[in-house]
């Protein structure tokens, strides 16, 4: 798939039947619990959040979750998670650093839900509250983006000490279709913004702004969805093991290099 433009990536990873969170909890965590709730607000079906046994290891998972049907698409908000989601989330990630539980999160978003309800109840507060807390979480964080890593959206449960993205998922701040719109003033240049925004694995991985690509099987990880499950999880299982023997302060440390350094450059 080295042949794909950035454009059939972003289509890509927006396929119907591509494995959304659900699908690779069924698979890496059968034993899975699920959490509920942020305690301040109610619940937010768009994110999903729990703690299940991950080969022999117990481990706190969290992701994005879309919907196949009309139904299930509402229900879940396609995938776009309001302030209660990300309270949800981060009360789970407390949980997990209490008992001493690595963290894997899963990033499957177009971006955070943009409606009036959720900018009344602190959207914009509590992504950014939970980029300040994830950055100070003392157990080891991997973040995976399995499809659309949509902005803030997507951010709000990325900040890792290992950041990954499948073959065929796109990380950017904006979709190329809303940038088309502000910069042509209509969505016919798409194409043409995707390859701008740099949103691919490669071009990501090139700016170090991640650390690891998971390669798909042949035509996209809803080509053979149990496949994909087996790859991501050999590459987790091999992050776990390596932070495992890191210290907690020394993942701090690192954590916060890590993201201080990005965007930095020279001339």
């Amino acid at each position: 798939m080295e042949n794909l433009s950035a454009y059939q990536k972003v289509q890509l990873a927006r396929h119907p039947q591509r494995p959304y969170f659900l699908d690779y909890v069924e698979h890496l965590c059968p034993d899975f619990v699920e959490i509920h709730g942020d305690r301040k607000f109610g619940d937010d079906a768009a994110i999903v959040g729990g703690f299940g046994l991950f080969r022999n290891t117990a481990v706190c998972l969290i992701g994005h979750q879309k919907g196949r049907d009309t139904k299930q698409k509402l229900y879940r908000n396609f995938g776009m998670p309001k302030p209660e989601g990300y309270r949800k989330a981060l009360r789970i990630m407390k949980i997990a650093e209490k008992f001493g539980r690595p963290i894997m999160t899963f990033i499957d978003t177009p971006g955070a839900y943009p409606g009036i309800d959720a900018e009344e109840r602190g959207q914009a507060e509590a992504i950014a509250f939970n980029l300040r807390e994830m950055s100070q979480i003392r157990v080891p964080i991997i973040a995976t983006v399995t499809g659309e890593g949509g902005s803030g959206g997507a951010l709000a449960i990325g900040i890792g000490d290992r950041v990954n993205m499948l073959e065929c998922s796109i990380y950017s701040v904006i979709a190329p279709e809303s940038c088309s719109a502000i910069l042509w003033r209509d969505q016919n240049h798409a194409a043409e913004a995707a390859e701008a925004l740099k949103l691919t694995p490669e071009d990501l991985r090139k700016y170090q702004l991640i650390d690891e690509i998971i390669p798909e099987p042949e035509g996209g990880a809803q080509n053979d969805p149990a496949g994909m499950c087996r790859q991501l999880a050999t590459v987790l299982e091999r992050q776990l093991r390596e932070l495992s023997t890191v210290s907690a302060d020394k993942l701090l440390d690192c954590r916060y290099k890590k993201f201080r350094t990005m965007g930095a450059f020279g001339e």
